[in-house]
């Protein structure tokens, strides 16, 4: 029963940052508050997972640290998902600043991008039997396939998706925005959150992947990890 409790209250919750990201698409903002939106929103993600470190570190449980990341990951949902919504579908509006380089190599960007995006879930759902976002927490340290060469394959993949599309929009203030306002954001997530809740669940096991395969940029790995 407990399985299947949790299993509806991730499911809910994922339904809630569904609806709410359709009515960001759907709503008419003005352009001051759309930018506030854009650019403050996001700036939202440093407390919440600062927080959500505090709670972490207060209980070392296995349980205690899923349900943290629910919460966090949900939290993420709107403080990452809005801003992007609402730079998605005012996209035109940012193109005061135009990026020398034909749309079509933009589009072809995007194709490949976003096929290695749907390939890193493909290869956590297979290796680490998880999925994206809290839908299913992975419940097998991914250590092999695209998980050997970088620690976060589908960050990798989502960042270099976003830069295609402002390529594609042939904004470069779009561009500017990934790079300096959501990117670090996403890395600040990375390191000080995800990085301690995988230690807690994993152990060991993490620990030693950690240290012999980059957080983020590809490397060739030197040696299969055996986990």
């Amino acid at each position: 029963m407990k399985a299947v409790a949790t299993i509806l209250i991730r499911v809910a919750l994922f339904v809630i940052i569904c609806f709410v990201l359709y009515q960001a698409s759907e709503a008419r903002l003005t352009p001051g508050v759309n930018l506030a939106i854009i650019f403050a929103g996001v700036l939202f993600t440093y407390p919440a997972v600062w927080i959500g470190r505090r709670i972490l570190d207060r209980n070392h449980t296995d349980r205690h640290a899923v349900w943290t990341t629910t919460f966090v990951h949900f939290s993420l949902g709107f403080t990452f998902g809005v801003p992007l919504v609402r730079a998605l579908v005012t996209h035109e509006a940012w193109r005061f600043w135009l990026v020398p380089i034909p749309p079509e190599i933009g589009y072809a960007l995007v194709i490949v991008t976003g096929a290695a995006s749907a390939l890193v879930v493909l290869t956590l759902a297979l290796r680490g039997f998880g999925a994206p976002f809290f839908i299913v927490l992975s419940r097998r340290l991914a250590v092999d396939w695209l998980y050997a060469w970088t620690r976060n394959p589908m960050v990798l993949a989502g960042l270099a998706f976003f830069f295609s599309l402002g390529v594609w929009f042939q904004s470069a203030a779009f561009l500017v925005w990934v790079a300096v306002i959501f990117t670090p954001a996403m890395l600040f997530f990375l390191k000080v959150f995800e990085e301690r809740e995988l230690e807690f669940r994993f152990g060991a096991s993490y620990v030693e992947y950690r240290s012999r395969t980059p957080m983020l940029w590809p490397r060739r790995p030197h040696a299969r990890v055996s986990l």
